[in-house]
């Protein structure tokens, strides 16, 4: 074999490897684009649903009202809490607002467990109904959500695919969670 041949041979095989980086890196690049995407749909699918909790809200603030005019200071929070929750923005303020309005729910169905007549109104066990549905929609999303950040984080910090990650900054997502310990305990309703 002379040089001429052995040289073509060496390019030859360079190219190669080099076209299969490159393809690695497109692969590579396109599963991080995918889990990104999947991140953000996630996101709006929590929002689909905290959207439908918040036009839910008033409707039962209304229908508890009627009953339990006395109750006004539980009525506030849970409208303060919407306002929050609704003005809210990036993830962890949102988070956070939304824990916090999901405490004031619990506790505003805790006042209904005093009224009994409340808890035969057909109207308000159909919004009651809807809320807890819409919360277990809620706390499915969430898990969707979480679970989505994790496979992504997971591959922008692995070997090798960082590498990709960091030329192209795909950066760690955040966890939908409950920062304050406090809201992780049940609710405490007094009379």
């Amino acid at each position: 074999m002379n040089l001429l041949s052995a040289l073509f041979v060496l390019a030859l095989a360079l190219a190669v490897v080099v076209v299969l980086l490159l393809l690695w890196a497109a692969g590579v690049y396109n599963s991080l684009v995918r889990l990104r995407n999947q991140i953000e749909n996630a996101w709006a699918q929590i929002d689909v649903q905290l959207k439908r909790r918040h036009d839910l809200i008033p409707n039962l603030v209304e229908t508890v009202r009627g009953y339990a005019k006395h109750e006004q200071g539980t009525f506030e929070k849970v409208t303060q809490a919407r306002n929050v929750a609704m003005n809210a923005s990036g993830l962890k303020e949102r988070a956070e607002a939304e824990n916090m309005l999901s405490s004031t729910l619990k506790t505003l169905f805790a006042v209904s467990e005093a009224y009994p007549e409340l808890k035969a109104n057909q109207n308000f066990l159909q919004l009651q109904e809807e809320v807890a549905s819409t919360e277990n929609k809620i706390a499915f999303a969430r898990q969707f959500y979480n679970d989505s950040v994790m496979r992504y984080n997971t591959k922008v910090e692995s070997i090798p695919t960082n590498i990709i990650a960091g030329m192209f900054n795909f950066e760690r997502m955040e966890f939908f969670e409950v920062e304050n310990a406090a809201e992780r305990e049940p609710v405490k309703v007094q009379f």
